[in-house]
C-alpha cells in the first residue's frame, strides 16, 4: 500500500512540475490559437494541427501565423510530450508601417514551447534593406532540428 502510495506522490509531483517548467518565455496574451483534429485518440485529446496568430512587437503592421502540429494522447493532455518539429509560417503586412523603429538585425519576437524540457519551437526576426525576414526554426538543447520556415515582408521606408 506505501508503494502505491509514493508512486501516486511522484506522478503528482511529476505534473505540477511539467506545469511549471511548461510555460514560455514569451508573453502568448496577444496570441490566438485555433486548432483540427488530424487523427483520433481513444484515451486524451487528439493529435491536432494549430494555427497561432501573433503580432510583431516592434513592427505591430506586420501580422505572423505559425502552423504546427501538436501531439495528442494522455501525455499531450498533460504536455509531457515532444511534438514534431514541422511548421510553416507566413507574415503579412496589414498597413502601412508609419514609423520604423531602430531595430536589431536578429530577435526573436515569438516562442513556443514543444517539448517539456528542451524543445522549442522560435520565430526570428531578421531586418534589412527594409525587409523584415521571419524564420521559423525548432532548437533542442543538445541538438538543433534542420526544419526550418521562412516568411518575407517589404516594410517600406516609413514615410
Amino acid at each position: 500500500m506505501a508503494a502505491i502510495m509514493i508512486k501516486f506522490f511522484y506522478m503528482w509531483l511529476v505534473l505540477i512540475c511539467a506545469c511549471i517548467l511548461h510555460s514560455d518565455a514569451f508573453s502568448k496574451e496577444d496570441v490566438e490559437d485555433i486548432c483540427v483534429d488530424t487523427a483520433f485518440v481513444l484515451i486524451g485529446g487528439n493529435h491536432k494541427v494549430c494555427v497561432s496568430t501573433f503580432q510583431d512587437p516592434a513592427i505591430p503592421e506586420v501580422v505572423c501565423k505559425i502552423s504546427q502540429a501538436r501531439t495528442g494522447g494522455i501525455k499531450g493532455s498533460i504536455g509531457i510530450a515532444e511534438d514534431i518539429a514541422h511548421f510553416s509560417i507566413s507574415c503579412v503586412k496589414t498597413s502601412d508601417v508609419k514609423n520604423i523603429p531602430k531595430l536589431p538585425e536578429k530577435e526573436a519576437i515569438f516562442k513556443h514551447s514543444t517539448s517539456l524540457f528542451f524543445k522549442k519551437t522560435k520565430v526570428i526576426r531578421m531586418y534589412q534593406n527594409n525587409i523584415a525576414t521571419y524564420l521559423a526554426i525548432s532548437d533542442k538543447l543538445i541538438e538543433g532540428s534542420p526544419f526550418n520556415a521562412v516568411s518575407a515582408v517589404y516594410i517600406g521606408t516609413g514615410k
